[in-house]
């Protein structure tokens, strides 16, 4: 009887989680992107599965209705599904394809043998590396007045800013297409994500909308921001910026804009590029660039993951105005998860900045990702018409490529990941995991533009004969 009980109790649980991640979101329609996230059965089977019933005695434990509802990492089931599989060509992780500065892995390797990168250190990072971040945030971001707090990479500041900004029960707005890290952190603190809509033509969020969020009887704790987004690609002007700042600072609401991308920006959508450089500029004028935003409800996060090639090193850093004491709370989060972020880590990201800095990362960007967004544009647009790619993306390594329905049906992007990978050997991202079903997120920054090329054949040939 007690295993019938549990067997009872686990199909009324899965019935219940299926029903609340569909309730989440609505389809992609006419002037929005609001998300409906399907439940895949490539990778959420086994998170969704109930635990056996054992025949020796009692099953484990229950794990936490949290993280049962919590997304499954969607690079992991990637991985998993391609496993054992060769000649593929990567266009799915956001990652790039060199190395950090040479100064700084020479200082790594003549490091280890110092003693204190093996001890603990400040909990909010290193005072030499903070100090350099504090002067590159003023002159660079004009962000004055700021303290930072290093954390072991951005995902973990985004997680701190969410247990330490939020309770369970509070809503926080994300708009869709959104980062799915961002929505899995949401999801197993036990905040309530708020799907927003993004305007179709530019993949912006809809401002008109979030005021109306406000208005109503859930009205956010928190608004997230990714600028410019993972996974669409779109670059938020600064007028968008302080517009969205201001609704939610007269509303006491707060304001988390990650600006990991801040250094990979491009002179136009890839639909005005030329044959060379990074596009077309009207009348001879630059357009404006990544722009951030301050104040007392803001918080912004930032990475040398991707601009520095320091992924597995693992830093990145909140910036935020401590007038209130916030610093002191987010200690709380950062001492318990972390304790401090890694102290061989932040000498490589010291020695990055001084001895290379934007330049460095701006001449890679110019040399090898930009020959690769023109490619990857191309691939796509030959193979799917012009408007494929969505919004008119200006920043970023990725691009949201909308698949065509077939008889007014919403396409299966994860059975598309599967063809592509299977019968033309490219990998790519499925959009249902960042909350846009029928798309898949296309990354263009982590091979070599001659690898790229490939890729964007192999891209190509398995879009056409897909659609």
């Amino acid at each position: 009887q007690a295993s019938m009980a549990r067997a009872r109790l686990a199909r009324s649980a899965r019935g219940v989680v299926a029903g609340s991640l569909a309730a989440l979101g609505s389809l992609l329609g006419e002037g929005s992107s609001r998300g409906l996230r399907p439940a895949y059965p490539w990778y959420r089977a086994a998170a969704m599965a109930s635990a056996p019933i054992r025949a020796d005695g009692p099953a484990p434990p229950p794990k936490s209705n949290r993280i049962f509802a919590t997304d499954p990492p969607c690079i992991v089931g990637m991985q998993r599904m391609l496993k054992g599989k060769t000649d593929l060509r990567s266009l799915a992780q956001g990652i790039v394809h060199w190395s950090p500065p040479a100064a700084a892995l020479k200082m790594a390797s003549e490091a280890t043998s110092d003693r204190d990168v093996s001890q603990y250190g400040a909990d909010d990072g290193d005072a030499s590396l903070r100090s350099t971040l504090i002067a590159k945030l003023a002159r660079v971001n004009k962000l004055e007045n700021q303290d930072v707090m290093v954390t072991a990479g951005a995902n973990q500041a985004f997680a701190n800013l969410v247990l330490t900004l939020c309770d369970a029960g509070d809503a926080a707005v994300i708009f869709a297409p959104y980062y799915f890290n961002h929505m899995m952190a949401l999801q197993m603190s036990d905040v309530k994500p708020i799907v927003g809509p993004c305007r179709s033509d530019t993949m912006l969020p809809d401002t008109a909308w979030l005021e109306e969020q406000f208005g109503s009887s859930s009205a956010p704790r928190m608004v997230i921001l990714c600028n410019p987004c993972n996974p669409t690609g779109a670059l938020a002007t600064r007028a968008l910026l302080e517009e969205v700042s201001e609704l939610c600072r007269k509303h006491r609401c707060w304001l988390v804009v990650d600006n990991t991308y801040e250094d990979f920006v491009y002179d136009a959508p890839p639909s005005m590029q030329g044959e060379t450089g990074n596009g077309q500029v009207e009348n001879g004028s630059l357009p404006e660039g990544h722009s951030c935003v301050g104040g007392p409800h803001v918080v912004n996060i930032f990475s040398f993951s991707k601009a520095y090639g320091m992924m597995g090193w693992r830093v990145g850093y909140l910036a935020y105005d401590n007038a209130d004491g916030l610093g002191e709370d987010l200690l709380k989060a950062q001492d318990t998860i972390a304790i401090c972020p890694p102290r061989l880590s932040q000498r490589v990201a010291l020695t990055a900045l001084e001895s290379a800095g934007p330049a460095w990362v701006a001449e890679r960007v110019a040399e090898s990702v930009v020959v690769n967004r023109r490619l990857v544009a191309a691939a796509i647009t030959r193979a799917l018409g012009k408007d494929a790619i969505m919004g008119s993306p200006r920043g970023a390594i990725y691009f949201m490529v909308r698949l065509p329905s077939r008889g007014g049906v919403i396409p299966d992007d994860a059975e598309l990941v599967r063809f592509l990978a299977d019968k033309h050997g490219v990998v790519v991202i499925p959009g249902g995991s960042c909350g846009a079903p029928g798309c898949v997120r296309v990354a263009f920054a982590n091979l070599e533009p001659a690898a790229c090329t490939e890729a964007a054949a192999r891209l190509e040939e398995g879009l056409r004969a897909w659609a």
